[in-house]
């Protein structure tokens, strides 16, 4: 898991054989990215309309991973109050090998 001031923005799985990472999106966002992709769907295990897991497939792109990574962190770093909101994310952690 990854946070930005103890709130949770991406989780990257462990599991080599199912390479996925799941983030925070918003509902419309997360909608048009999962009718668009098949390898992306409703966040496992979490609140189905803001939150997507990408996994390897046609038009993954590690472009589309980053954007999407830095999309939650915005998202969750927006969410908190002033004083706890650190800068705009550097530099986004390695994507799972295969995605």
């Amino acid at each position: 898991m990854h946070k930005v001031a103890g709130k949770v923005f991406l989780i990257v799985t462990d599991d080599p054989d199912e390479q996925i990472i799941t983030v925070k999106s918003e509902p419309e966002r997360a909608r048009a990215h999962v009718h668009a992709h098949t390898s992306i769907t409703s966040g496992r295990y979490l609140d189905k309309r803001h939150w997507i897991t990408l996994g390897p497939g046609p038009g993954i792109t590690k472009r589309l991973i980053t954007d999407a990574v830095e999309d939650s962190y915005d998202l969750v770093a927006e969410q908190l109050p002033r004083r706890d909101r650190p800068g705009p994310l550097v530099s986004t952690p390695s994507a799972p090998t295969g995605v």
